[in-house]
């Protein structure tokens, strides 16, 4: 086994298997063996009791993180004129129209997030089979299709975190890196909880979180208790 599959090893039997955690303890738990060469990232999962093939149940939506990510997200913007002035003074990495269109059909994709104004969906549409299998495509529910930009770009290199229930009906996100401390980490899990158990949506019957994972990228994942963890 080579070294560091040995201390992937160590540290899953280091982890009570069958405990369930609060928030801080396994956030704790977490940075403790979040020990490779490289700044890891903190992730969160969520197995909620939803079946997103039905449209009732389906479990989307936004977070602003209160410490923010700790990685840097590229923002392309689809406006014109004004807009397009706003969006690249709040910070847009790359701000076009039908020039865009053009350049991310071509093959260009250096970029995190698609953010575009109501005006230009006609244009973004046409992008629909490169940007939607990424969960790239601009979404009102989110906050990607906006007239307000300038704010929209800010949110999104401020830390705000878009989620999605896969088809397993799991939701999960970076909630941070394990340079980050324990108690900013911590807030952060408990806003992405609290946001999610928010977006229950109506068809949701009996139990809606079943189970809350935080792991780091190489590390084993820390049960955390469902009950109040928000």
């Amino acid at each position: 086994m080579a070294k560091s599959g040995k201390k992937i090893h160590a540290a899953r039997k280091a982890i009570k298997r069958d405990c369930l955690y609060s928030v801080e303890d396994a956030v704790a738990e977490v940075k403790k063996h979040a020990t490779a060469k490289f700044d890891e990232t903190i992730e969160i999962a969520m197995n909620l009791g939803v079946d997103p093939r039905h449209a009732d149940q389906m479990v989307r939506g936004v977070v602003s993180l209160p410490n923010g990510t700790g990685r840097t997200v590229r923002v392309a913007v689809f406006a014109k004129d004004k807009k397009a002035e706003e969006a690249l003074a709040a910070g847009a990495d790359i701000v076009g129209a039908e020039d865009l269109m053009e350049k991310i059909q071509e093959g260009f994709m250096d970029f995190d997030r698609v953010i575009a104004t109501p005006d230009m969906m006609a244009v973004v549409g046409r992008l629909g089979k490169v940007l939607g299998p990424r969960g790239l495509m601009p979404n009102p529910k989110v906050g990607t299709v906006t007239p307000n930009v300038a704010q929209a770009v800010k949110d999104s290199k401020g830390g705000a975190v878009e989620f999605r229930v896969e088809k397993a009906g799991i939701v999960h996100a970076g909630i941070g890196k394990a340079s980050f401390d324990e108690k900013a980490i911590a807030e952060n899990a408990k806003a992405f909880i609290d946001a999610v158990t928010k977006a229950r949506p109506a068809g949701a019957k009996g139990t809606y979180v079943k189970k809350i994972a935080i792991s780091s990228t190489m590390g084993p994942g820390v049960k955390v208790e469902t009950a109040g963890a928000a």
